[in-house]
């Protein structure tokens, strides 16, 4: 399976046209935006029509500048593109995805407590799945892209406890413009800040 995953698209619509290209031109099967799609819930109007216009499958999270109203929206604007995994699942084939959004500061921010049950809840749903791919807002605390400057980590610590317990493939997420387009190595996942330019992940 051939994946494009973003995040931190801020209510650009440039940027959604220029990955909607990218995803028919490599000819993706799903498109993930892991969160920030708007700027505190503008920018929405349009924004995934592009994805639309191509035929593209997209799964998608609220992240901190987001709130669990806008995805619903979205889900309502674009009820046949879109799958929603904010502490929800779904399956491709053998792959399963899931997922929680938001993050662990901001206006719509949960607890790491909220954070750790949300992803366990939608893990379930997908358990069995030959190859699993974690989609979170924030990344997971004391690793690569969850520094700020040389020593300053502002990412989740239940994002990184799923990922040691949960042992995705996968696991993809945006938040911190400082590490877009990095990846990191916990255990035996993979982990990757999509950034707004998108990243195509095979699996």
């Amino acid at each position: 399976m051939k994946i494009l995953a973003a995040s931190d698209i801020h209510g650009d619509k440039k940027a959604t046209e220029q990955l909607a290209k990218r995803a028919k031109k490599e000819k993706v099967d799903l498109v993930i935006l892991a969160g920030d799609l708007s700027i505190f819930g503008n920018g929405l109007e349009g924004l995934l029509k592009p994805f639309s216009d191509v035929n593209k499958k997209v799964a998608i999270i609220p992240g901190n500048h987001d709130s669990e109203a806008d995805i619903f929206m979205l889900k309502k604007r674009y009820p046949d593109i879109l799958y929603d995994l904010h502490s929800y699942a779904f399956k491709i084939g053998d792959i399963g995805f899931f997922g929680c959004g938001l993050a662990n500061i901001g206006p719509n921010e949960l607890s790491e407590n909220q954070i750790k049950k949300k992803i366990e809840k939608s893990f379930k749903y997908i358990s069995d799945a030959k190859k699993k791919i974690l989609v979170v807002h924030v990344p997971p605390y004391k690793s690569k892209l969850d520094l700020i400057g040389k020593d300053i980590n502002v990412g989740s610590t239940a994002v990184r406890e799923a990922i040691e317990k949960l042992k995705p493939n996968k696991a993809i997420c945006g938040h911190i413009h400082e590490t877009f387009n990095l990846e990191d190595k916990l255990g035996e996942t993979t982990v990757i800040n999509a950034g707004p330019k998108g990243k195509i992940i095979e699996i």
